[in-house]
């Protein structure tokens, strides 16, 4: 489903997510590289009603796409650009309140 327009490799980068690695180019997004990956459905479950989400704008208007960067939770995907070593979680949910 998901297809780069482009195929010329770029610069590869490594992160992982949910634990498993994965291979990115320099210059996509997280939600991009997640796609790539075939990583996109359930991408996340939204925080009331758990329904399964993946991203749908790429342009960080709709929100489907909020991931876990490096310990950072509601991060819009397809905003932040890939970086070495990232490390990138699905949200399944709401988060538990630490007390």
């Amino acid at each position: 489903m998901f297809k780069r327009a482009s195929q010329s490799e770029g610069h590869a980068v490594k992160l992982t997510v949910d634990g498993a690695p994965i291979v990115a180019r320099q210059g996509d997004t997280v939600s991009a590289a997640m796609l790539a990956a075939g990583l996109g459905e359930p991408y996340r479950h939204t925080a009331v009603s758990g329904v399964a989400r993946a991203p749908y704008c790429m342009m960080g208007v709709c929100f489907d796409c909020l991931v876990t960067i490096d310990g950072v939770g509601n991060r819009q995907g397809c905003l932040v650009p890939v970086q070495e070593g990232m490390v990138i979680t699905r949200q399944k949910g709401k988060r538990e309140i630490e007390s």
